[in-house]
């Protein structure tokens, strides 16, 4: 507790004179906290004497009326008072929140004037005339910044009539934080003799209502010394209104929207229009279609399931939300949400305990929240686009005290539009996206294929904001064990991009069933697309269809792996008890130049070295250069554990950003196996047909070794039509070679032409045609490849089936 005898400011020259006003503060429980000289020079009482005693036990006992009333900002009233020496004296008391935000939890300050002074002018001087019917609002202060004249327009302005503030500090006749900056400026003025304009809102009578220019001007005598400030107000709350609209819409214009996000748009329409149009905004939003429809266009009837989707306000945690971020809630007729949505148009209502009455009895929980922040005006607003209904804006006020005007709901219309638009197109973006990712996993291999070359794991993710693109990978069994990896990359996004990598996929595989090298196969898929991007620029568009890939095929009998890349990022490749490094293959040009070469690369890689083959998303972002995302890669693989399938989680995580990489990303891991010789056998045939009946014989045996006896009479079969084929038909020399592991036999022949077998059906009475008729009906598959010798025939049989 302590008394106010001296100033409470220490700047030099600072002109307050504490004992020209009495002043007391009183708590919310009505105890005095605070006296100063003037009270004591009122009341006679000393602080001691009065600080920390209820305020009460000032009142004369016929003074009957309370000190002051909770309910109001500010009070004044004449009220008895008790003396120190007993007597009674009758005040003028003018009392005032200090911290009107706080509501009752504020103390009071109370003042009355001791110095209340005549009038400076005579009354019907053409000077007092001119203060008193000047159109402005107009206040005199002396040199100790006390008030000594207003005019009429200025008395009515404070609510307050001259003769009871005359004498009274700016501070004490109102407790805004804005009288505070008007006397800190109106010293600045007196101290410097210099005029000063200040905007400030809430000062007039009316509170928060008005915006006013405040002209401060100093008051000289004839020698030129200060000995006052005028203060002059200009109301300019329609351009200050009109400005405040115009800075919310460029606001709206610039925040909403920010992503195709539909929540994240909801909640920046709340944002934006939090405090500057409402101190609370709900956005409740109808529930998409399912499977990916279009939104309803048709009547809205009550009541309305909505989906909570934001909610901002101007006190923390939103304590005006009865409904909780996504949950559903169902609004009945009579309620602002299903009214406006129903009639097409906002809807005002000015006061909710009345005009929302049979809606808040509905909803016992939303009507005493109402009561309990003393909420006063509502205004809804449908959230429309295209003809169709999204949801609906509520707009709330409950701490700024004037209800919504004509302008407010054309600005609320407006920026409900802007943010109706992006949410709108918020939503189309994620139908297509679901649309695009649904169409991309339908093209990727849902598994990989279990193979003796390589043990394989994979990931794929979609751009987090750009949506799915034309990334994809593929691991593909070949003839002879030997299994083709690739990974590729179509340029752009959605669903024209996943589209055209499904072109591309099937391409790959059947260029790949054909068992064409690397450079020839690419060089084969970059004529598709440029094929593609002629059909593509067909009906006026440019047409320009680009990608890049990269295609490795690996042989786990010799353990030699080729590669070729078209514009691809190149593999990583980890060998046993080695480091990451860097595989060096040509790099080709993009796919769809046309006319450029690709060349190969082999390598012969010992067996249980991981292959890293991916797509540019996983290595290029804005946040990184992409020398350190390889070099984190190479990291991540190197401390990857036996998994790979953890392998690839770990490198996901070491490299793309917790919101997600902003290119989609394709990883494929290989562990390359080697096929030992112990499970391989080859054998030189003589062009000699006698010598058949010898070399079935010997694969059969062969198959005794391998304990595979319960396919030899398949293989024999298959073995004598296809040696007999190639001695009749093919060139020296001839190779035959049996490879099986624990679920495939293979045989293959070899010759040096490069005549390919086809398979034809034999008539009646023709005598042959019918050897590799029977080979494709006997065994899982066959084919051919061309090798740089000549061809192989190949025939793949299942192990562990009945013949």
């Amino acid at each position: 507790m302590r008394s106010h005898n001296e100033s409470s400011d220490d700047s030099p020259g600072y002109p307050f004179d504490e004992t020209a006003t009495a002043r007391a503060v009183i708590d919310r429980d009505g105890i005095l906290v605070e006296w100063n000289e003037g009270a004591r020079r009122l009341l006679g009482h000393d602080p001691a004497e009065v600080v920390g005693l209820p305020a009460a036990n000032l009142l004369a006992p016929d003074a009957g009326a309370p000190l002051p009333p909770s309910a109001d900002r500010r009070w004044n009233e004449t009220l008895a008072l008790r003396h120190r020496d007993g007597q009674t004296l009758n005040v003028w008391l003018l009392a005032h929140r200090r911290r009107p935000d706080l509501g009752d939890r504020s103390d009071w300050l109370v003042v009355t004037p001791l110095e209340n002074g005549e009038p400076p002018t005579e009354a019907g001087s053409l000077s007092a005339m001119f203060l008193e019917q000047s159109p402005c609002a107009t206040a005199l202060f002396d040199e100790r910044l006390r008030l000594r004249r207003v005019n009429a327009v200025m008395a009515e302005t404070m609510g307050l009539p001259e003769k009871r503030i005359r004498g009274l500090r700016i501070t004490e006749i109102g407790g805004r934080p804005q009288n505070e900056e008007l006397e800190a400026s109106m010293l600045q003025v007196l101290l410097t003799g210099q005029r000063k304009d200040v905007q400030t809102l809430g000062t007039g009578n009316v509170d928060g209502a008005l915006a006013w220019l405040a002209r401060m001007a100093p008051l000289t005598d004839a020698e030129g010394r200060v000995v006052g400030v005028c203060l002059s107000a200009h109301d300019f709350t329609d351009q200050y209104r009109a400005r405040e609209r115009l800075q919310i819409v460029n606001e709206a214009s610039i925040r909403i929207g920010s992503t195709l996000d539909v929540t994240r748009t909801a909640q920046e329409l709340a944002d934006v229009c939090v405090p500057a149009l409402a101190d609370f905004v709900s956005i409740d939003l109808v529930d998409p279609p399912e499977h990916g429809g279009e939104p309803y266009t048709g009547p809205i009837s009550a009541p309305v399931s909505l989906r909570r989707a934001a909610h901002r306000s101007v006190n923390p945690g939103n304590p005006e939300a009865v409904t909780k971020l996504g949950q559903i809630d169902v609004y009945p007729a009579q309620s602002p949400q299903a009214d406006s949505l129903v009639a097409g148009r906002p809807i005002v209502a000015t006061d909710p305990m009345s005009t929302l009455a049979d809606w808040l009895a509905w909803d016992p929980a939303r009507g005493e929240r109402v009561r309990e922040l003393g909420i006063h005006t509502t205004m809804s607003v449908p959230i429309q686009a295209r003809g169709a209904t999204l949801g609906v804006a509520v707009f709330t006020r409950f701490r700024r005290p004037d209800a919504f005007t004509a302008d407010d709901v054309l600005l609320a219309e407006e920026v409900t539009a802007r943010a109706a638009v992006c949410i709108d197109n918020a939503r189309r973006f994620s139908r297509e996206r679901e649309t695009a990712i649904a169409l991309q996993r339908s093209l990727l291999p849902r598994s990989l294929p279990r193979t003796a070359a390589v043990e394989a794991a994979s990931r794929y993710l979609p751009a987090a904001r750009a949506g799915v693109g034309g990334d994809w990978f593929d691991v593909i069994p070949l003839s002879g064990m030997r299994v083709a990896m690739v990974v590729g990359d179509v340029v752009g996004h959605g669903v024209q991009a996943s589209a055209t990598m499904g072109r591309l996929r099937t391409a790959v595989r059947t260029l790949a069933d054909i068992d064409l090298a690397p450079d020839e196969l690419l060089t084969h898929l970059d004529d598709l697309v440029v094929r593609l991007s002629s059909e593509a620029g067909g009906e006026g568009t440019t047409g320009e269809v680009g990608a890049t890939c990269l295609y490795a095929v690996y042989d786990p009998v010799t353990r030699v792996c080729t590669l070729a890349r078209a514009g691809h990022p190149p593999p990583l490749m980890l060998r046993p008890n080695g480091s990451p490094e860097e595989i060096d293959v040509p790099p080709g040009p993009p796919l769809g130049l046309g006319g450029l070469p690709f060349e190969s690369v082999e390598l012969r890689l010992p067996e249980g070295t991981v292959l890293a083959l991916y797509t540019d998303g996983l290595v290029e972002s804005r946040d990184r250069d992409p020398d350190e995302s390889r070099a984190a890669l190479s990291r991540a693989l190197a401390h990857g554990s036996g998994s790979l399938d953890e392998t690839c989680h770990d490198i996901l995580q070491s490299l793309l950003p917790p919101t997600g990489a902003s290119d989609d990303v394709a990883l494929l891991l290989a562990r390359t196996k080697g096929l030992p010789t112990s499970q391989v056998a080859t054998w030189d045939i003589p062009a000699d047909p006698a010598l058949v009946a010898p070399i079935r014989k010997q694969a059969v045996q062969q198959l005794a070794t391998w304990d595979l006896s319960e396919a030899a009479f398949t293989t024999e079969l298959v073995v004598s039509e296809l040696v007999t084929n190639a001695i009749r038909y093919g060139e020296r020399p001839i190779r035959l070679r049996l490879i099986h592991d624990a679920t495939t036999l293979i045989v293959e022949v070899s010759d040096s032409s490069h005549t390919a077998p086809h398979l034809r059906r034999a008539k009646i009475f023709d005598e042959g045609g019918r050897g590799l008729l029977l080979v494709a009906q006997l065994t899982q598959r066959w084919g051919s490849r061309h090798t740089p010798e000549g061809k192989t025939i190949w025939a793949e049989l299942t192990l562990g089936e009945e013949e």
